[in-house]
């Protein structure tokens, strides 16, 4: 507990400037102000940042009235919550007026009623570790609920009953795996228990705000708890249903664990190479690829007659289901494209034997992984469990010698940038054609060959085009 006390004065400190200044300005407008939720949990947690959280009994006219002259920059997207925004320096400070919200049983937006006491508000709350706050400019902590003791037992748990907080938001169930995952946190039985009672509740909630809470599970330092504890419960039945599915399937490669307990450790052996990524991690994409990258493997299963079984064209049957699933969730096209096409690309380096492939077959890699290929090689090397050390190894071996290929070729060649030795005016001027669909297929004969021959002259490139035209 001294620890917690020391961290948290550590981080007032730290924030004094903020947090002092504003509690005095309310303060002297006869209104109360309290940091809350998030930073001070993290604050107890020896975590800082710059994104601060604030409560207090000024209704959003009033906050905004207080934070002109003093804030940089205002915005009030947010005030039909009672959230009025803002930036001070290096600083966010959003302060949400005291309140009281609920669901109606078929809504999918909250009732919003504004609270009048600091307890009310933070009775409120989803969890007891986000239910603490410290008033300021005195520094008060308040914590009603034990946030501090069950942050110390690193355990999950709501203010009052979780089926009354679920019921008044269901996607508190989402956050709970959510927090798990960002935390490491354990989670209260009866917390677990409603949960599993009340899943069919989320379908109330938007996919928008069901993904948002996907993305920040999948790219928290502990993905492999929440996601467990989505599947254990049923939500994930009705929010990511494939993941569940795996369970059902015995993998024909690593027959030693189901389907489902690989994608979760592939998903893991992916963020351990994050690194290699420019921007490093966490990655979404490259994660929620390593997540869905054998989601087909149910539909394709087929059992053969010596005992076998087999999951012929899950890459192409998988990567359907996750464009699928990704439009239902509201992702971005962006977004779907990229792990899409990584789902469909993941099993092709399987088929580079001991380096069998020629330079064409290395091109055609290149050209098909696209901007994605450094997030292909995280996806296929990921995609190795087995316990089988050399098995292992020379998997390794064989990646690493297509990886120093790729770069050969790509230094010789500027791989990363394929088309054709003669652009499509060339083109119309040898062929003596204008704009239209023979341009179209000659560029494609062109570009074809110059994947399969490398780079040619003009002169080359030319010859082959008439010959290609004239046979046509």
């Amino acid at each position: 507990m001294a620890d917690v006390q020391r961290s948290v004065a550590t981080e007032l400190d730290r924030i004094a400037p903020v947090i002092d200044e504003l509690g005095r300005r309310f303060a002297e407008a006869g209104h109360e102000l309290a940091l809350v939720g998030g930073p001070v949990r993290d604050a107890m947690l020896g975590r800082h940042h710059n994104d601060l959280d604030l409560t207090t009994s000024a209704r959003p006219d009033e906050t905004e009235r207080l934070l002109k002259g003093w804030a940089e920059a205002i915005w009030d997207m947010g005030r039909a919550f009672g959230t009025i925004g803002c930036r001070k320096g290096e600083w966010l400070v959003e302060v949400t007026t005291y309140r009281s919200e609920s669901y109606d049983p078929t809504s999918r937006k909250p009732d919003v009623d504004f609270g009048d006491s600091l307890a009310g508000d933070l009775g409120r709350r989803d969890f007891t570790v986000n239910a603490m706050a410290v008033r300021v400019p005195g520094r008060e902590v308040e914590d009603p609920y034990g946030g501090i003791v069950d942050l110390a037992h690193r355990v999950l748990r709501t203010p009052g009953r979780p089926e009354d907080s679920f019921s008044d938001d269901p996607l508190r169930m989402m956050r709970a795996a959510r927090f798990v995952a960002q935390l490491g946190f354990t989670v209260d039985p009866s917390v677990v228990e409603a949960m599993r009672s009340m899943a069919g509740r989320i379908e109330i909630i938007s996919a928008e705000r069901v993904r948002d809470e996907l993305v920040k599970l999948v790219c928290a330092p502990y993905p492999r708890l929440g996601l467990t504890l989505l599947v254990d419960t049923g939500l994930a039945e009705l929010v990511l249903p494939e993941l569940p599915a795996l369970a059902l399937e015995r993998d024909e490669h690593h027959r030693h664990k189901d389907v489902y307990q690989h994608t979760l450790t592939v998903l893991e052996q992916a963020m351990d190479l994050e690194s290699r990524l420019p921007a490093g991690g966490p990655d979404f994409v490259a994660r929620f690829a390593a997540l869905m990258h054998d989601v087909g493997k149910p539909r394709t299963r087929r059992f053969l007659d010596d005992g076998t079984v087999t999951f012929h064209h899950h890459d192409v049957v998988g990567a359907k289901m996750t464009r699928k699933r990704m439009k239902a969730l509201r992702f971005s096209n962006d977004d779907i494209d990229a792990v899409s096409r990584l789902v469909e690309l993941h099993l092709r380096f399987h088929g580079y034997g001991s380096g069998e492939w020629t330079d064409s077959a290395v091109r055609r890699y290149v050209r098909d992984a696209g901007d994605q290929l450094e997030r292909l090689h995280i996806l296929t090397r990921a995609d190795s469990t087995t316990r089988n050390r050399r098995k292992a190894e020379r998997l390794q071996r064989t990646y690493d010698d297509l990886e120093e290929r790729i770069a050969r070729l790509a230094e010789q060649e500027e791989l990363d940038a394929i088309r054709p030795d003669i652009d499509g005016n060339q083109i119309m001027e040898i062929l003596g054609v204008g704009p239209g669909r023979e341009v179209g297929e000659a560029y494609r004969f062109l570009l074809e060959l110059r994947i399969d021959r490398g780079p040619l002259t003009p002169a080359e490139a030319e010859t082959a085009l008439r010959e290609w035209w004239a046979a046509r």
